[in-house]
């Protein structure tokens, strides 16, 4: 997977503008490597913390529109400050991890750099931080809103409908089914195997 150290002056590409400075303050205290990667498809960022002869680093992955890269950094940036202070001794999105990200989250609301709706969609988030993306289903779907990257042929699954014929990203083709409490139910067409399927994961339909 490539991954590209950033020059500071290039992050503006990345982040609102109103976060710019912020970011490139808490990069300068804490020393931190961001590491920008192409796309990922089980994560969105990472943590790792410093080493003896290292220092912190942080990767995002570059597809992502300016306010979730900005939102997944500050997801790891919560990692790095818990390490700080607690080092390996509390559970990677434990009460520690959770204080930490909400109250960044809390702090870069204040600042009105998100939109109205995300700011909605973040409350929930501050009250109960996820451990990962998947588990802020009602803000990804925000999110999504603010993809300039889209590929118009592409819709999210929910937003098709059932009985439909689709195909993701590898070409495999499906038909929508039910909903299951949080996923959809999914026939692949070649081997009539269901699978469940992210309601907000982006399908090309067939007319």
């Amino acid at each position: 997977m490539p991954i590209v150290e950033k020059p500071l002056n290039s992050l503006a590409h990345f982040l609102p503008d109103e976060s710019l400075d912020i970011v490139l303050q808490f990069i300068q205290q804490y020393k931190i490597h961001l590491l920008v990667t192409q796309k990922r498809k089980t994560i969105l960022g990472n943590y790792k913390h410093a080493g003896l002869q290292s220092n912190h680093k942080i990767s995002v992955n570059g597809n992502l529109n300016k306010y979730e890269f900005l939102i997944t950094f500050l997801h790891e940036l919560a990692h790095l400050l818990t390490y700080e202070q607690f080092k390996n001794k509390v559970e990677p999105h434990g009460k520690e991890w959770k204080f930490f990200y909400s109250k960044l989250l809390t702090e870069f609301v204040q600042l009105k750099i998100f939109p109205n709706d995300i700011v909605i969609a973040l409350q929930k988030s501050i009250l109960n931080p996820a451990a990962t993306a998947n588990g802020e289903t009602d803000l990804l779907r925000v999110l999504r809103k603010y993809d300039t990257a889209n590929n118009p042929q592409l819709q999210m699954i929910e937003n098709i409908p059932t009985h439909s014929k689709f195909s993701i990203e590898n070409g495999r083709i499906f038909i929508k089914g039910q909903k299951r409490r949080k996923r959809i139910e999914c026939i692949e067409i070649s081997t009539n195997k269901i699978y469940l399927f992210n309601p907000l994961v982006e399908v090309k339909l067939f007319e």
